[in-house]
């Protein structure tokens, strides 16, 4: 287990929201966020304090420090790299894979990061293929030889970083168990394929689901709009205690429902708030969760 995972699974343990845990740190909500989501870690005054909040022993976070900090802890790797020099929109085919985690930079590259602790022969199994095409940056990822898609989805792992001041726009097609957004900042971000799993730990920027499985979805940090397009589906949505938003309900059939606590309660939505909830298509359901 990573610090960040450890991190999260003690404050949920000990009935914390981020924003408890930050005042009781002296520190703020973003620096928490960061920290469960890979994106930085505590100072060493602030890692004795979580020791001592948790009652676990400094040596155990140093240890987790220096695992986070040194290695992602795959055994195979393979890396695909290309300079961006301007503003461009993203075409993405990935095909299939266990995860999909596309976290955004402040560098001037994109990196495609192929992962995995059972696939020897990444580089000869997969073929990476980037393209800049008159504004529009194109990322392929193929099969070769006797590599299956259902093999990929089971041991795949694929990590895309994109530059956020070059990325106006990205859209996504991948059919993987899980898919993972972190530091995205852009106009918006489209994913059309199957997901069971959409984690979204950091995002400012419209973000549009279209899925037919039933889904688990996660918010932890989102400023915009999520757009789920669904065609006979049941999904549940998690939100943070303290998250604001608009729930907007379209399409044909549709339901949206909303619980606290394992319990089915009234709207809580705000209809001021500027981050949106849409859900759309035919004869869906989607409930929307408040975590504890």
């Amino acid at each position: 287990m990573t610090f960040a995972e450890k991190l999260k699974s003690l404050r949920k343990e000990n009935g914390m929201s981020q924003e408890t845990l930050a005042e009781k740190l002296g520190v703020s909500r973003q620096a928490v966020t960061k920290w469960e989501t890979e994106l930085g870690l505590p100072d060493i005054d602030n890692m004795v304090a979580i020791s001592k909040l948790f009652g676990i022993t400094l040596d155990d976070f140093l240890s987790e420090k220096v695992e986070t900090a040194v290695s992602k802890g795959y055994l195979y790797e393979s890396k695909t790299e290309y300079d961006i020099d301007g503003n461009k929109r993203f075409d993405i085919k990935l095909g299939g894979a266990y995860s999909l985690r596309v976290i955004g930079s402040d560098g001037e590259k994109v990196l495609v990061l192929l992962a995995s602790n059972d696939i020897p022969t990444l580089e000869s199994d997969f073929k990476v293929k980037i393209d800049d095409v008159r504004g529009r940056i194109d990322v392929d990822i193929k099969r070769k030889g006797n590599m299956t898609e259902a093999r990929a989805k089971e041991s795949l792992i694929i990590e895309l970083l994109v530059p956020n001041q070059y990325a106006s726009n990205l859209e996504l097609e991948a059919n993987c168990n899980e898919f993972r957004l972190n530091n995205i900042a852009c106009e918006k971000v489209e994913f059309d394929g199957k997901v069971q799993k959409v984690f979204i730990d950091s995002a400012e920027s419209t973000l549009e689901i279209d899925c037919n499985l039933d889904m688990e979805l996660s918010i932890n940090n989102l400023k915009g709009a999520l757009e789920i397009n669904q065609i006979s589906s049941t999904s549940r949505l998690t939100v943070p205690k303290e998250f604001s938003f608009r729930s907007v309900l379209k399409g044909i059939s549709n339901s949206i429902s909303y619980e606290c606590d394992g319990d089915i309660t009234e709207d809580f939505s705000d209809p001021d708030s500027e981050n949106v909830i849409e859900f759309n298509g035919i004869k869906s359901e989607l409930v929307i969760a408040r975590e504890a």
